[in-house]
């Protein structure tokens, strides 16, 4: 009976003890399992993060120019829509932009696109680029940085080979890119790539033929562009922020308000509270604006202009408009930022001082 008992015993204990360790085998298993199934979640979440970062809100290229003025201010000139290689006055003007260049000491140029006419640069070879840039603008005080945008004139063309550091080798100074944002001081600058934004471009091309690669598609390029320009707004923490880009927002001029900037763009600038908005586009020179508002300045009278055709614009916003060859300078301090309109000869056509006063921007 003992025997008996005893082995009963043992053999309830032995099972019990299986079942527990079969079973707390079964769970350490089942366990593992899901730590891995979770680690596995969790590392495809964070490539998913990754990737829509840098699919949706990619950061737009940051770049740094250093201020070498003493008091901390900053001088620049604004030229657009320049490219031919010398003819309809471009030397003229180049001339002109070095005498004030120098009176300025600038620290570096904008080119507002339209950079090579008539259809862009056909490669990073494309001795237009020596023809219409290097041989130009040879005057000591434009032997400065320039930051470029491109034009729909330069989209007829290869895009890429403007881009290309190629053409850096070949001359230091030029800088161009589709997008980006550049800091100097208490200055920061959203140069934008407005081009894919005009409808036309892209449902009545005429008999042009427009370089989009890395741009399609294009509703997903715009919306990607806006999220990133708005959120780096939001970022910055600059006194004065401009926005650079090609085409005009408000103009007198012949190709007239770019409706699809009004309707995308616009929103973003007011929400931000951007003083300037500086293009080309328009073969002119001009300033719209009214005070407390974002001024609307086009410089885009660097060669062929005198095209006689003026749009009806409000007298109280339309502060100049100037049907001819020329260019812009600006000279920006913490508290004022002051810009000149210059004609072909370097007569002043029209000069204004926006005033920082807290978070808006007054003309006087």
């Amino acid at each position: 009976y003992k025997s008996l008992s005893l082995s009963l015993s043992l053999s309830i204990y032995i099972y019990i003890y299986m079942h527990c360790f079969l079973d707390l085998s079964s769970q350490i298993k089942i366990i593992k399992k899901k730590m891995k199934m979770s680690l596995f979640f969790g590392v495809n979440l964070m490539f998913l993060c990754i990737f829509f970062i840098k699919g949706s809100l990619s950061e737009l290229e940051r770049l740094e120019h250093p201020l070498t003025k003493y008091d901390g201010s900053l001088s620049f000139l604004v030229v657009g829509d320049w490219g031919r290689k010398g003819g309809f006055n471009q030397s003229l003007v180049a001339h002109q932009m070095g005498i004030v260049g120098e009176q300025l000491d600038i620290d570096f140029v904008i080119s507002v696109g339209d950079n090579f006419y008539e259809d862009g640069l056909k490669g990073d070879t494309d001795p237009s680029f020596e023809a219409s840039f290097s041989h130009i603008y040879t005057h000591p005080s434009l032997q400065k940085q320039w930051y470029s945008v491109l034009g729909n004139h330069d989209y007829r063309g290869n895009v890429s080979a403007q881009l290309s550091q190629v053409l850096t080798q070949k001359d230091w100074r030029w800088f161009c890119r589709r997008s980006f944002v550049l800091s100097s001081g208490m200055v920061e600058f959203f140069f934008v790539d407005t081009n894919p934004f005009v409808e036309k471009y892209f449902t009545d091309p005429e008999d042009h033929t427009y370089d989009w690669s890395n741009v399609l598609p294009r509703k997903k390029y715009i919306s990607n562009l806006l999220i990133d320009l708005d959120l780096q707004m939001k970022k910055s923490c600059a006194t004065w922020k401009f926005v650079v880009g090609h085409h005009g927002i408000k103009t007198a001029g012949e190709h007239g308000v770019t409706q699809e900037l009004v309707d995308q763009l616009v929103p973003i600038l007011e929400e931000n509270k951007v003083d300037l908005y500086i293009n080309g586009h328009d073969h002119c020179l001009q300033h719209i604006g009214s005070n407390g508002e974002i001024q609307f300045l086009t410089s885009g009278g660097g060669s062929k202009a005198w095209r006689g055709n003026v749009q009806p614009w409000d007298p109280k916003e339309l502060k100049l408009y100037y049907d001819g060859q020329g260019f812009m300078s600006l000279h920006v301090t913490h508290s004022q930022a002051k810009f000149i309109y210059y004609d072909v000869s370097g007569n002043v056509l029209h000069q204004s001082t926006l005033s920082k006063n807290s978070k808006r921007s007054y003309l006087f």
